[in-house]
């Protein structure tokens, strides 16, 4: 019984900490409910309003930033998402004086200027108060400059005469005009520094915040748009035949290698933790039990601590990642539509049958363990397994709480699963030992008798193979002795002899 018991909680501490893993591949924050599902609320917020320019009379050179402002907002939304962040992107549709076109949840603002070249996207997005206020007079505007100001929230008229309009907005730009608007800013940096020092600053602040994308300082971004391509996206929206995922915007797309791996590593510390505590936990009770009992604490049981805690934290982490990693591309469609809605406490166990079937395979590639002892124990794996799964399937309908109800049905179905086992194990070798059946060559039944018994009943054996060089003994003299003669009567002696288990599935004399 402390033979399958022990057995039971290994596999039990070995399925915890894949359960873990699983488990927080989907409840952290990779979940159908929640994370899946969110993505795919901003990708169909993306194709909508891009779809809602449907019939729109603008014609596609000017449409063509209407359309960027929503790109660019959606698909750092979506992204955003992706990331699990809170930061959301809006879209303001204003035409008051030198408003943002796009305002973040956290307060930052964004201008967009789509125009023909980079050229001409760089000066409007440098375009200061003044120059603002000479077209303002060029269309008919009667308001003198002072009055022009204070209407639009200006209070200082000298500090603000040279600044750009757009002063603190993040400019974004098409994608492939960056390094065209980039060359003309300095160019105009160098040629004002000589000729007017005061027009400096406004090309050095747009400068510093030309962009081609909208980003934040928590890793989301938009994806960058070229000018063609806003005209494309343009036309589509007109005819409302943007899809999303013609632009590879999908959710099994956006759920690139980096965030599985972020997110399995972070499930993996998780199942580490957990490991440690159910692997060093029975090693300290022993040392604090020796401790009661003889007032004293060996080193050697400090070694043996560290060592499990080194192994249990290292093995449980390497589970818990793995499982949270398939866990996580079922969720996410990465694996099939149809693997969406698979059970973690599955991928836990088959995490741990495959994880010690591929040590198993290691250890008879280097000799360490036949191939009828891998065997038996991924049989003994995959039985405990079942037997774990269903008693957490059944411990979770009474005990409600979830993880915990399943955890205690599995720790009591994986140590009734293996006494289990070990009982018919020993019953069906006992059957193979009475009757001498080999089961279909799953025991080997072996009839050679032990060489203990052979020479005991003076048989002399030949071996074969073997090589003894001679040895040179000296001459000695020995002085002569009286020896009394002495009779021992003959006896019989009688062994039965009788068949046991000598090897994993292995029957044989003993």
């Amino acid at each position: 019984m402390d033979e399958s018991f022990r057995e039971g909680f290994e596999y039990f501490r070995n399925n915890t900490s894949s359960l873990f893993g699983a488990v927080d591949g989907t409840n952290s924050i990779i979940n159908r409910e929640n994370y899946v599902s969110n993505i795919e609320k901003e990708i169909n917020e993306l194709e909508k309003c891009i779809n809602d320019f449907m019939g729109n009379d603008t014609p596609i050179k000017m449409l063509k930033g209407d359309v960027a402002e929503f790109w660019h907002a959606q698909t750092f939304n979506v992204d955003a998402a992706v990331n699990n962040s809170k930061v959301r992107m809006s879209v303001e549709r204003s035409h008051n004086f030198a408003s943002s076109d796009i305002i973040s949840s956290d307060g930052k603002k964004f201008g967009l200027k789509y125009y023909s070249n980079g050229t001409k996207s760089a000066k409007a997005q440098s375009i200061s108060v003044f120059q603002r206020y000479k077209e303002y007079q060029s269309k008919g505007g009667k308001d003198d400059f002072t009055k022009y100001l204070n209407d639009r929230n200006y209070k200082d008229m000298d500090s603000v005469f040279n600044d750009s309009i757009y002063s603190g907005q993040t400019r974004i730009i098409p994608c492939d005009q960056l390094l065209e608007a980039t060359d003309w800013l300095e160019k105009m940096i160098n040629i004002e520094s000589s000729k007017r020092p005061e027009q400096v600053k406004r090309y050095q602040e747009t400068l510093q915040m030309l962009r081609d994308r909208i980003s934040d300082n928590n890793g989301n971004e938009s994806i960058p748009l070229s000018k063609e391509d806003a005209e494309k996206l343009a036309i589509l929206a007109k005819e409302r035949k943007f899809r999303a995922s013609e632009f590879e915007i999908t959710a099994p797309e956006i759920l690139n290698f980096d965030i599985l791996m972020k997110e399995s590593l972070k499930a993996g510390i998780s199942a580490a933790v957990t490991s440690l505590v159910l692997k060093v936990g029975p090693e300290l009770y022993e040392a604090i039990n020796y401790l009661i009992k003889t007032g004293r604490i060996e080193e050697g049981q400090f070694k043996k601590v560290g060592f499990a805690a080194i192994t249990g934290s290292s093995e449980g982490f390497i589970r818990g990642a793995i499982a949270a990693a398939i866990t996580i591309c079922c969720e996410s469609c990465i694996l099939g539509e149809r693997l969406k809605n698979t059970n973690p406490y599955v991928v836990g166990a088959v995490t741990v049958i495959a994880l010690n079937a591929l040590k198993g395979s290691y250890e008879v590639v280097v000799g360490t363990k036949t191939r009828t002892e891998v065997t038996n124990e991924l049989i003994r794996d995959i039985f405990i397994g079942t037997c774990s799964l269903l008693g957490g399937k059944i411990s979770q309908i009474f005990i409600e709480i979830p993880v915990i109800g399943y955890l205690i049905g599995s720790f009591v179905g994986s140590v009734v699963g293996s006494f289990v086992y070990n009982t018919g194990y020993r019953t069906f070798l006992s059957f193979c030992i009475d009757s001498g059946v080999a089961m279909f060559g799953i025991v080997d039944q072996d009839y050679r008798l032990p060489e203990e018994i052979i020479a005991e009943i003076g048989i002399k054996t030949f071996g074969y193979e073997t090589f003894v060089p001679e040895s040179f003994n000296p001459e000695t003299f020995e002085f002569e002795s009286f020896n009394v003669d002495s009779i021992e009567p003959e006896s019989i002696g009688i062994k039965y002899l009788r068949r046991g288990v000598i090897g994993i599935n292995k029957i044989g004399y003993i």
